[in-house]
């Protein structure tokens, strides 16, 4: 290797040492957050198959309409103001209500709700916990969540992983970079530092694409900046456009002074016009009300062959009048945007099913044995490096 290699190697083995000194734990925390939510979906359906189905009733009871389920809801408790439900076209699914954040910022659980009759079965097992971890995985639970420091220093952390992938491959770039021994099977005969700096090279060349992929989907949720140039990049130029515009009010606002009566905001009227738009291709749908100016009705749907919670359609349809503001399906999506609506998917490996969220969670459960491999042959460098102590005869002069 020239001098000049010499040096640039020397330079990016101080850049990586660095990187991960300051990184191992934090980038420790939110991998092994990610792995525990890699089977949330499964885990959450397994412990509250109890209350997630219903028994079907005869076809001369139907299900209630969304405004009367919710009405009975409430009947007799305070329960606050629902934001959203998830309803299905099987008959044996309960539907699920989501409140909005009362007035100290905090949100009540969700419940399962009979849909037949609005009796409450429960509200789901295990919601609080993993919302808790996703909170720690994207925000470090720093106050504010999504408005706050939590969710730059998180995408920090993925910018000097990407220092840290790219810099470790050229430092362990083998003189015969054909032999795939060379890069993929560790020296487990080997003890010690040499142990250590074995299983560090080598099972880090194993889980380099899949960390790769996790860091540039991850940024997607911590710069606007980064999420803006993707759209971009992918998407057709009016989408992009349109993406980039300020969402305008659904209606006009009402002049002051004026004696029109609000319009009540309820779900049927959207509900209505969305099963007469989709029929029976749907098999579950999830009701919003949106938080911004106007009526307006976010509907999220999912086909009956979608194996994926990221490949649905999206509806907005205003509360009072029933029209259809804007229609998103998936089907008329090109590649790049197709990419970009299953960021989430790709960035938990579920885009290849339960064998590449497996995958992903196996990576994401290994960064510890990098900050630990890696802080111990720092230590060892550093010790190696120390200039051997004098005897300590030696120290008095004369003697």
């Amino acid at each position: 290797m020239s001098r000049v290699g010499h040096h640039i190697k020397a330079a990016l083995h101080q850049v990586h040492s660095i990187a991960g000194l300051m990184l191992a734990l934090l980038l420790a925390l939110i991998a092994l957050t990610g792995a525990i939510m890699s089977f949330e979906d499964e885990l959450v359906e397994h412990l509250n198959a109890d209350i997630m189905h219903v028994t079907p009733r005869q076809t001369q009871t139907p299900v209630l309409m969304p405004d009367e389920l919710v009405a009975r809801l409430k009947e007799g408790q305070d329960l606050g103001k629902v934001s959203a439900l998830m309803l299905s076209s099987d008959p044996s699914a309960a539907v699920r209500i989501r409140f909005g954040r009362d007035e100290q910022g905090a949100r009540p659980s969700s419940l399962y709700v009979d849909p037949y009759d609005a009796h409450v079965l429960g509200s789901p097992r295990g919601e609080e916990f993993f919302a808790t971890v996703r909170k720690l995985h994207r925000w470090l639970l720093i106050p504010g969540d999504a408005k706050g420091w939590g969710r730059q220093i998180t995408g920090v952390a993925a910018l000097g992983l990407v220092v840290m992938l790219i810099s470790g491959l050229v430092l362990r770039w083998p003189r015969r970079a054909g032999s795939v021994k060379m890069w993929l099977k560790p020296n487990l005969g080997l003890s010690g530092r040499g142990l250590h700096r074995s299983l560090h090279a080598v099972i880090g060349t194993w889980v380099l694409p899949v960390y790769l992929v996790m860091t540039l989907t991850g940024l997607w949720y911590s710069f606007d900046w980064y999420k803006d140039g993707v759209v971009w990049l992918l998407s057709r130029p009016e989408v992009t456009a349109a993406k980039m515009q300020p969402r305008m009010p659904s209606k006009p606002p009402r002049v002051s002074g004026s004696a029109e009566p609000a319009q009540p905001i309820g779900f049927d009227r959207a509900w209505s016009t969305f099963q007469r738009e989709e029929g029976d291709r749907f098999s579950k749908a999830l009701l919003t009300l949106t938080n911004g100016p106007g009526a307006v009705i976010r509907i999220r749907s999912w086909s009956k062959g979608s194996s994926l919670d990221t490949t649905r359609d999206e509806f907005r349809v205003d509360a009072v009048t029933g029209l259809v503001i804007s229609a998103e399906r998936y089907a008329d999506k090109t590649l790049g945007e197709r990419i970009i609506a299953n960021v989430l998917d790709i960035h938990r490996g579920a885009i290849l099913g339960w064998p590449g969220k497996l995958a992903f969670m196996i990576a994401a459960a290994l960064m510890p044995l990098f900050s630990v491999t890696g802080v111990l042959l720092y230590l060892s460098r550093r010790k190696l490096r120390r200039p051997a102590q004098p005897p300590l005869g030696r120290l008095v002069p004369g003697e």
